[in-house]
C-alpha cells in the first residue's frame, strides 16, 4: 500500500506546531498570545488544500486603489449611438473595476461570458501594472494566474443559473488556466475544450511545430442544467459528390458556394484528382477569404444535376475542397440536441484570424488590432444555448468582435441579445477601435441597437464618514440603475428617474392623467408621500425604489 509521504509530513508539522502551542499556553504574556496567533495561521495554511493549482498571488495597483476608492461610472454622451432596440454598454477602465461594478448590477443575471484574455506568450502581449510581463519575469506564471483568478471569481458571481462562459487561450498558459477554472466554476462543470483552426498559413514562430489551432475553455455555473438547442451542427463526416457507376456531367459552382480548406491564390484549370477518379476543372479558379471568388465549372461523375447543385446551396448545404486534389464534398447541416463536435472551422462559419483582419481593416480603414476573433467563430458560441433574451459580456473587449457577432446574430434570427463590452482604453483601443467598430457596424448595417459608452472612474472614501463621500456617489447612481435595466433616462419620455425629494415631487407635478411616462425609478431614501404615491399610481406609473445596495454596503 503506497504512502502520501506529503501528508505525513503535514501531519508530523502539525503535531510540532501542537506542541509549541501547548508550551505557549502555559505563558500568559502578551507576546505568547502573539505567538499563538501566528501558530494559528501556520497551521490553517498548512493543514489546508493541497491537491490543485498553487501559484503565488499578487497584489495589482487596482486593487490597492479599490480599497480607498470606490469605482463609478460617468457617461460619455458624445459617443451615445441611437439606432432604437436592445441597449448596449461599451465600459472603458480596468476590467476588474467594471466587473466590481457589475457584481451590484449583474450578479447572478449574465446568461453567456465570452472573454479572449492576453495569452501571457512572453511576446509584451500581457501587461501587469503597466509594465509587460516578459520571459525573464520569475514569477509571470504567477502573475497572470493571479490576474485572472481576481476577474473569473467575479465572473462566476456574475454568471445567470444556466450561464455558460467560453474562454479563448493558447498553449502557453491553456494547462494553467483549465487548472484555475476547475477550481473557479468546479471541475464537474466543465463542458469542454474546443479547437479553433485559427490559421491556415502559421508564420514558423516555433522551429518545431507549425501552430495552428487555439483553443476555447467552456464551463458551465451549473452543468446539470445544460440545454444545448436550436444550434446548427454539422455531419460527422464529408459526403461525396460522385459515384463511380455515375455517368459524367458538368457543374456550374457560384462564386462563393464552396468553402476553400487549401491556400488562398489561383487554381489553373485541369485535371486533379487521383488516376484512378480524376477530377477535371474546366477553367481557373480564385480562391479568396477561403471561398471561390469565380464561377468554376467541374467535371465528373456527379450524383447532383445542376439544378439539385443550386438547390441544396439555396438550402444551405455545405460544399468544400479540403485538399490540393481539388476534390468536392459537402456536408447538410442538421439542428436539434445532436452533440456538436469541438472542431471550430469552417464547416461551422468560424473563419481564420488572417481573414478576421482583412475583414476589420476593410471597416476600419487601416491596420490597428492584431490577431482578432472572427466573428463567426463568436456567433458559433452565442448559439450553443438558447435563452430569452439573454445578456453576453467580454470583459475584454478588444476589438469589438463579441458586439459585432451580437448584432449580426440578432439580425439574422430576429433575437433580442444585448452585450455589454468591458476594456481598457491602452493605446486608445476603446475609442478608436472597441467604439469605432461598433458605431460603423450599426451605420452601416442599420443594425436595430443602441450603445452607451461609460468611463471607470473612482471617488476617495479613504478616512472619510460615508455622509461626507454620499452626495458624490449619488450623482452616478443614475448611470448604475442604466447599466442594470437596460436603459436611457436622457431625452426618454417613458421612463423617469428621481434621486432627491425635489426631483419627484417636480416629476409628480407635471404627472396628468395623459401622460406617457410608464415608470419612475426613485431613490431608496427619497420620501413617497402618499398623496404622490397615489397620483402616480392613477396615472399608471409603475414606481421602481432603487435598491441601496449600489453603495449602501459602505454605511459600515
Amino acid at each position: 500500500m503506497s504512502k502520501n509521504i506529503s501528508k505525513e509530513k503535514r501531519e508530523e508539522l502539525l503535531r510540532e506546531i501542537g506542541e509549541i502551542r501547548e508550551y505557549l499556553e502555559k505563558n500568559t504574556d502578551e507576546n505568547a498570545g502573539r505567538l499563538l496567533t501566528y501558530l494559528a495561521n501556520l497551521e490553517k495554511d498548512v493543514d489546508g488544500k493541497k491537491y490543485g493549482l498553487v501559484f503565488e498571488e499578487h497584489e495589482e495597483a487596482v486593487d490597492v486603489l479599490c480599497r480607498d476608492n470606490v469605482p463609478i461610472l460617468k457617461e460619455v454622451e458624445e459617443l451615445k449611438i441611437e439606432n432604437g432596440g436592445t441597449q448596449n454598454f461599451l465600459i472603458e477602465g480596468d476590467n476588474l473595476a467594471s466587473l466590481k461594478l457589475l457584481e451590484k448590477t449583474h450578479k447572478g443575471r449574465i446568461d453567456l461570458i465570452y472573454i479572449d484574455p492576453p495569452y501571457n506568450t512572453k511576446n509584451k502581449d500581457f501587461v501587469y501594472d503597466d509594465v509587460f510581463v516578459g520571459e525573464e519575469d520569475e514569477f509571470r506564471h504567477s502573475k497572470w494566474l493571479s490576474f485572472m483568478a481576481n476577474r473569473l471569481m467575479i465572473a462566476r458571481k456574475l454568471l445567470s443559473k444556466n450561464g455558460v462562459i467560453f474562454i479563448s487561450i493558447d498553449d502557453n498558459e491553456l494547462s494553467t488556466l483549465h487548472l484555475l477554472c476547475d477550481h473557479v466554476f468546479g471541475e464537474k462543470n466543465f463542458i469542454g475544450q474546443f479547437h479553433w483552426l485559427k490559421s491556415k498559413t502559421p508564420p514558423n514562430l516555433s522551429k518545431k511545430i507549425k501552430k495552428q489551432l487555439e483553443y476555447v475553455l467552456c464551463y458551465e455555473k451549473n452543468k446539470d442544467n445544460i440545454e444545448y438547442e436550436g444550434v446548427q451542427k454539422s455531419s460527422k463526416s464529408d459526403d461525396p459528390f460522385t459515384k463511380p457507376q455515375n455517368s459524367i456531367k458538368q457543374l456550374r459552382f457560384p462564386a462563393g458556394s464552396i468553402s476553400v480548406c487549401i491556400q488562398d491564390g489561383i487554381y489553373k484549370a485541369g485535371i486533379y484528382g487521383t488516376k484512378a477518379f480524376p477530377n477535371t476543372m474546366l477553367n481557373d479558379m480564385i480562391v479568396a477569404n477561403g471561398k471561390n471568388k469565380n464561377d468554376v465549372i467541374f467535371q465528373n461523375k456527379f450524383i447532383w444535376t445542376q439544378d439539385t447543385l443550386e438547390k441544396n446551396i439555396y438550402e444551405g448545404v455545405n460544399i468544400f475542397i479540403r485538399a490540393k486534389s481539388l476534390v468536392l464534398s459537402y456536408k447538410r447541416q442538421s439542428y436539434g440536441k445532436d452533440i456538436p463536435s469541438n472542431l471550430i472551422d469552417l464547416t461551422v462559419g468560424a473563419d481564420t484570424t488572417e481573414n478576421a483582419s482583412k475583414k476589420l481593416v476593410d471597416l476600419l480603414g487601416k491596420k490597428c488590432f492584431d490577431y482578432p476573433k472572427d466573428i463567426g467563430l463568436i456567433k458559433y458560441l452565442l448559439s450553443f444555448k438558447k435563452f430569452n433574451d439573454p445578456i453576453v459580456l467580454d470583459f475584454f473587449a478588444g476589438s469589438g468582435t463579441t458586439g459585432h457577432a451580437v448584432m449580426e446574430l440578432n439580425a439574422e434570427d430576429g433575437g433580442n441579445r444585448k452585450f455589454i463590452l468591458c476594456t481598457n482604453n491602452e493605446n486608445n483601443i476603446c475609442r478608436e477601435i472597441t467604439y469605432e467598430r461598433v458605431k460603423r457596424v450599426i451605420e452601416k448595417e442599420n443594425y436595430n441597437a443602441s450603445l452607451k459608452y461609460m468611463k471607470v472612474d473612482f471617488i476617495p472614501i479613504n478616512e472619510q464618514l460615508y455622509y461626507e463621500y454620499a452626495d458624490k456617489l449619488l450623482l452616478h447612481i443614475k448611470e448604475l440603475v442604466e447599466l442594470e435595466n437596460g436603459l436611457d433616462f436622457n431625452g426618454n419620455n417613458k421612463v423617469a428617474i428621481c434621486l432627491t425629494d425635489k426631483e419627484l415631487s417636480a416629476f409628480a407635478s407635471g404627472v396628468y392623467e395623459e401622460t406617457t411616462f410608464k415608470r419612475v425609478y426613485v431613490g431608496h431614501d427619497v420620501l413617497l408621500t402618499p398623496e404622490i404615491e397615489d397620483k402616480l399610481l392613477k396615472a399608471n406609473i409603475r414606481i421602481n425604489i432603487i435598491p441601496d445596495y449600489y453603495y449602501g454596503e459602505l454605511r459600515g
